[in-house]
């Protein structure tokens, strides 16, 4: 992959590979399972802690953040006691539904088939 940037900054230089673009976005270990979760409807930073408990909160904020700041999702503060903030796809996060959705299908097609690859890698290890 190319020059990394740091996510608080936006890359001087967008052109590249257009893989590149898409898991800067959507990559990481949460940021799909959180999206995925948000194709269902708008969910609370405390359902996500309760969904993906391997979360840590300061993990799940920045994933978030930076989902909002490329303008995926829409976070709504509710003016309340206590306060009550939303997470939701934005219209533009819409445009990602049908790769996660793709991703999850190809999980559920070859999950048993990538675990066996898995136990026959360790095996060959062992020996």
């Amino acid at each position: 992959m190319g020059e990394r940037r740091n996510k608080n900054i936006v890359a001087p230089n967008v052109e590249g590979c257009p893989v590149e673009t898409t898991l800067d976005v959507i990559g990481g270990k949460w940021k799909g399972l959180l999206l995925y979760q948000l194709i269902e409807g708008p969910k609370r930073f405390g359902e996500f802690r309760r969904i993906y408990p391997g979360i840590t909160q300061f993990m799940l904020t920045l994933q978030l953040r930076e989902l909002e700041r490329d303008g995926i999702i829409h976070r709504e503060v509710y003016k309340q006691v206590p306060p009550k903030v939303e997470y939701s796809l934005t219209e533009f996060g819409r445009t990602l539904e049908s790769i996660i959705l793709s991703m999850r299908n190809w999980g559920d097609t070859y999950k048993d088939k990538l675990n066996d690859c898995r136990v026959l890698s360790r095996q060959a290890e062992d020996e």
